[in-house]
């Protein structure tokens, strides 16, 4: 945010600006927990409100004509340096502005764009990215609604796909890259844990190999991640290669089950075709929604924390049972190259994690179907504990032979763990266990 300014040399009065915002005091860098309390918004502003007003219009008013010329001359790239300001919420809005301000401030990202949902999201990036005939390179699995985007939508318009397992090597992911050949690679795609097996990708190596392999070219192709399962809390892409993050804000973020968006965080240049299509096509999450994201960004790392601990119990009790054939939780890695990744990638293990129960699918419905506080339901990262069987729901469309290749067993059952108390959620586990 810019601090007030006077008339420019066109004489056109601006739009009131907020004050900037404390960033730092006495030389020490506030942390993300403490600039959500009120960083991208000015009281003053909106009748010394302590928290944002819900901004409920369609369209702002300018001062202006010659400032609403001004605007769109930025707008369509006729007068050099784009445009600030409001003029209509397909576009922006103050509680959008705000939001994306704050999602900013926890990967450490120039800029962030929000979303109606995380699909709208990746949706909104791969059309910006991709042309006809160009090729996406992607690690895997990815979520079921990801893949079927890039394999049978962006299909029909002549986009490819290459993907490398999640846990490949450095040599393995430079050998991918170079499958494309003399197609032009638009993106390289991540998601990392990758869900639902919890399996990590190196980004780092991916960077390196992408720098080499296209080392000659103009333009390299820019690597994008999804960081729903431990971002920002645990992992920041950003410091370690990638150019372009991507978030369900559904999940932690949002973090009580009870909204739906996405995120997109980078730098400006990055960031820029992507804000161009979601105007044209309307993806911006609504001023609702971006409020309340705001609220719940207030007591993200409180969540997150809370979360981690229990999880973290939770795995521990699971990981000796009789019944358990084994947990995919990543504060078990050790001693091979996925806990490399992990001690350079990742502060912390999650609360989401993959259970493979000793048997089939009859023994991990039974396990589902007997749990009493743990809910059976899609989705992760909310203040309840959840529980899914990724083969025959969000993972049910995903091909058999494909399925078995990347571990999406029918033994495997995925869990989010809450903010509820540890010793109650191990209670409940071992009473489903029990019945198998």
């Amino acid at each position: 945010m810019k601090d007030e300014t006077e008339a420019d040399m066109t004489g056109i009065t601006p739009r009131r600006r907020p004050k900037p915002d404390i960033e730092e005091i006495g030389g020490r860098k506030l942390k993300p927990s403490t600039l959500m309390m009120g960083h991208g918004f000015d009281p003053a502003l909106s009748e010394g409100s302590l928290k944002q007003p819900i901004f409920a219009t369609s369209t702002f008013v300018f001062p202006s004509a010659a400032a609403g010329k001004r605007h769109f001359e930025g707008i369509t790239g006729k007068r050099p340096g784009g445009a600030e300001g409001l003029v209509y919420s397909r576009f922006n809005g103050p509680n959008q502005e705000i939001l994306e301000d704050r999602l900013a401030v926890w990967e450490e990202a120039e800029e962030a764009l929000a979303f109606s949902s995380g699909m709208s999201a990746i949706a909104t990036l791969f059309l910006a990215a991709c042309n006809p005939g160009d090729t996406i390179i992607h690690s895997g699995p990815l979520y079921a609604a990801t893949e079927t985007l890039i394999g049978r939508i962006l299909g029909k318009f002549g986009v490819k796909f290459i993907d490398f397992p999640a846990d490949a090597s450095p040599e393995e992911i430079e050998q991918v890259l170079r499958r494309a050949g003399d197609s032009r690679v638009a993106l390289i795609y991540l998601e990392s844990p990758a869900n639902p097996t919890n399996m990590l990708v190196d980004v780092e190596a991916v960077a390196a190999a992408r720098d080499k392999v296209f080392a000659d070219h103009e333009e390299k192709p820019p690597v994008a991640i999804d960081n729903t399962f431990l971002g920002p809390l645990w992992q920041r892409p950003l410091h370690h290669g990638a150019d372009i993050v991507v978030y369900s804000l559904t999940k932690y973020a949002g973090g009580h089950s009870d909204l739906v968006a996405g995120g997109v965080l980078g730098t400006k240049k990055a960031l820029d075709p992507i804000r161009a299509m979601r105007n044209t096509i309307g993806t911006i999450c609504d001023p609702n929604t971006a409020w309340m994201l705001c609220r719940s960004l207030e007591t993200l790392e409180l969540r997150m924390s809370r979360a981690g601990e229990n999880a973290a119990k939770v795995c521990e009790f699971l990981r000796d049972h009789p019944k358990v054939e084994r947990v995919g939780y990543l504060g078990f890695l050790k001693d091979d190259a996925q806990a490399d990744i992990y001690q350079r990638h990742c502060t912390g293990a999650g609360s989401t994690f993959s259970l493979y129960l000793k048997g089939g699918e009859a023994e991990a419905f039974k396990f589902l179907d007997s749990l009493r506080i743990a809910k059976l339901a899609v989705s992760l990262g909310g203040t309840e504990t959840l529980a899914s069987h990724p083969a025959a729901m969000t993972h049910l469309s995903v091909p058999e032979d494909r399925k078995a290749a990347l571990g999406i067993t029918d033994n495997l059952v995925r869990i989010s763990v809450g903010v509820e108390d540890a010793d109650d959620l191990i209670a409940d586990f071992a009473a489903a266990l029990e019945a198998i």
